[in-house]
């Protein structure tokens, strides 16, 4: 298959997650295995950030590759790292000579027989996610094409993975909604089965509701709940601390 081809099949591929529903590190792993197919790698390896500023590997395509990534972490540094913290591209056509710049990683990425290394970053706008490394057992730089291309499928990966996630902030806040709402409906039924069986008005059994949960450090809507549901009897509630004054 010709190189524009298979280039065309891995942005389909990514596109696809802006508009169906996706497992996104089966995404990413397809992402770094495009990567070592279209462009001069040899491996490929991906570090995701766990929005709590740490990152993660979450993707890699052979076992040399994921274990340099994890020594990356591991020591803390390394190419990928300084992509993420500065948001831009980080490149070393021999990784031997960059001794001073991270000690650890050079030797160790030398020892597993890799020569040069090319990072890109997950990058939208402001925001920087992750970062892509692209491991070569060859000495010399990335084709500037190349790492323009690179830098696209980051991106539109980069999109993908933030849809996602706002959708599943979505999600959380949707979830959140319903339930304060849900629970609100229990509250207005447990405030009328204590006001029935108290001859309370709606306001003072409320603050009933409110007094027996402080005092027994239980949520407002646990106790409605347990008061709709006749775990726990009115008169439980009513006589335990009264809110009416003779």
């Amino acid at each position: 298959m010709a190189r524009e081809t298979r280039l065309l099949h891995a942005f389909v591929d990514l596109a696809d997650t802006l508009v169906d529903d996706y497992d996104i590190v089966d995404v990413l792993h397809q992402l770094v295995e495009s990567c070592v197919d279209l462009f001069d790698a040899t491996a490929a390896g991906l570090l995701l950030s766990d929005q709590r500023g740490g990152l993660e590997l979450l993707a890699s395509s052979s076992e040399q590759s994921r274990l340099l990534e994890l020594f990356q972490l591991q020591a803390d540094e390394g190419p990928c790292l300084d992509c993420f913290r500065t948001g831009e591209p980080v490149s070393a056509p021999d990784i031997g000579a960059e001794s001073t710049r991270w000690p650890r990683f050079s030797a160790q990425a030398v020892d597993q027989g890799f020569l040069a290394v090319h990072a890109v970053p997950l990058r939208l706008r402001g925001q920087t996610i992750g970062a892509l490394n692209l491991f070569a057992t060859r000495l010399g730089p990335m084709h500037p094409q190349d790492l323009r291309v690179a830098r696209a499928l980051a991106d539109t990966a980069t999109i993908g993975i933030l849809q996602e996630r706002a959708i599943h902030r979505g999600e959380v806040l949707t979830e959140q909604l319903q339930a304060a709402l849900n629970n609100r409906i229990t509250i207005e039924q447990a405030k009328g089965v204590l006001a029935h069986a108290g001859d309370l008005d709606m306001s003072e059994a409320f603050q009933l509701l409110r007094q027996y949960g402080r005092a027994n450090s239980t949520r407002l809507s646990e106790i409605a709940h347990r008061v709709v549901t006749g775990t726990l009897a009115p008169g439980v509630v009513i006589n335990h601390s009264p809110v009416r004054a003779d």
